[in-house]
């Protein structure tokens, strides 16, 4: 049996173990060209082993809604662990049963909705196909093009980004053109891209589908909104096909875009099923699925089972990141902090010629980089030398999009009205120093 490690608090000791203990499949996920290590996170701060303060704009990929070790989210899952740290869902536990019914009550109106919580999102996604196929009969699904909704390998096989995907994916998959008002293939508007749904399940399926997967706002796409319209459009059409309407707000959930709790409201649509993650449980592992009664109610005669999905622990931390939302106004925050800084953001792109395009809505905000404003030719080398630029400026961000050339903005909801100038003088530095 190995001796017992004392950790060892050194960026150089961290990246030699991780070299040598991770296997391949966990190493590749790495964002700077010099390993950084964290040692203390604060709100909408971090701190790294050598005591450098940084702002926090990756929300840790969106898992930290509230903020990093927010007390109150602390203190409700220490209690809960030192009382009873894990339950199966073979056993009753009230946590997760007033969880449920606390999230159920987020949903429109004049639906009764259940609750099945997972370890992740990708589970919950893999869920969510299982029950539309089971409820419709169908086997066919439609996702978008440059869509991400998972690595799990029934996840990865409705993500629309050729390096997110491995050999092995389950098919029955046909993609649609994203409606990308930036660069999509039949430019800005919606109409085109609702034809193209019905052109696709009319020529890519048997003219009979289980349900469209949309992120409300694609993430690791590139900030990609759906444009007024989209999302109810799309849900008539597959309702149409003997669908459902599943809606991913994994990343855009929990008042993120600042209008809404849930950004799939800004069309008015009325999921058949809604998938949720990462910010739920603020850093603790959850994911739920939301669905309708009677598309759960088809799952009742076969065994379907996580093991830590509804661990009480984890649905602590998840009712107390609900509290936080309402009590601390976390959603009109990010509705306020996101239009300033978005504001800020359009101001470096006049001065910045390397940006192409600023977007977002609340606390979902992107970046795109491109050769030329003319051709938006997109250009992964300047947003990777910005990128670095950034963390000498104590700015944590990510390169996201299908091409790499995108700086995606995903703070935790507590990112202040003073934090505005520090980003945006960061972010002007940062480009300033790519360029040179």
């Amino acid at each position: 049996m190995a001796d017992y490690l004392e950790t060892e608090w050194s960026s150089a000791a961290t990246a030699a173990r991780r070299e040598r203990y991770y296997a391949a499949s966990q190493k590749k996920f790495v964002p700077f060209k010099e390993p950084l290590v964290f040692k203390k996170g604060s709100m909408q701060y971090l701190w790294d082993v050598e005591g450098k303060k940084y702002i926090d704009l990756l929300g840790m990929n969106v898992c930290i809604s509230v903020g990093h070790s927010h007390p109150k989210v602390v203190a409700a899952a220490m209690a809960q662990a030192q009382e009873l740290t894990h339950c199966t869902t073979m056993f009753y536990h009230p946590t997760p049963a007033h969880f449920a019914e606390e999230l159920a009550a987020t949903m429109p109106k004049g639906q009764e909705w259940v609750v099945h919580f997972t370890n992740s999102g990708s589970e919950a996604i893999d869920l969510a196909m299982v029950m539309a196929r089971t409820y419709t009969g169908n086997l066919d699904l439609l996702a978008l093009r440059t869509a991400y909704h998972g690595p799990t390998s029934a996840a990865q096989s409705i993500t629309g980004i050729a390096g997110f995907r491995h050999p092995g994916m389950p098919g029955h998959v046909a993609f649609v053109a994203e409606p990308n008002q930036y660069r999509g293939i039949f430019g800005p508007g919606t109409d085109p891209y609702l034809d193209e749904i019905e052109r696709t399940i009319s020529s890519a399926t048997t003219g009979k589908v289980a349900g469209i997967f949309v992120e409300s706002v694609q993430g690791y796409g590139g900030i990609v909104e759906m444009p007024k319209g989209y999302m109810s459009g799309a849900a008539e059409r597959v309702r149409a096909a003997g669908g459902l309407y599943i809606a991913d707000e994994v990343q855009s959930g929990f008042g993120r875009t600042g209008d809404h709790m849930w950004a799939f409201e800004s069309d008015g649509v009325v999921p058949d099923i809604v998938v949720m993650a990462k910010g739920i449980g603020n850093g603790f592992p959850l994911g739920a699925v939301v669905a309708r009664k009677a598309i759960g109610d088809v799952m009742a005669e076969k065994f379907m089972f996580h093991t830590y999905g509804a661990n009480p622990t984890s649905c602590a931390a998840g009712r107390a990141v609900l509290k936080v939302i309402a009590e601390e106004k976390t959603q009109e925050n990010s509705r306020q902090v996101g239009a300033a800084l978005l504001e800020r953001l359009k101001d470096l792109q006049q001065r910045h010629k390397v940006i192409g395009d600023v977007r977002g809505r609340g606390l979902m905000l992107a970046i795109e980089m491109v050769k030329d404003r003319k051709s938006k030719e997109p250009d992964a080398d300047v947003t990777a030398a910005v990128f670095e630029s950034c963390r000498g400026q104590g700015l944590v961000l990510s390169k996201s999009g299908p091409n790499r050339s995108v700086l995606r903005m995903v703070p935790p909801m507590c990112l202040s009205l003073q934090d505005v100038d520090k980003v945006a003088d960061g972010l002007d530095r940062a480009f300033t120093e790519a360029a040179a």
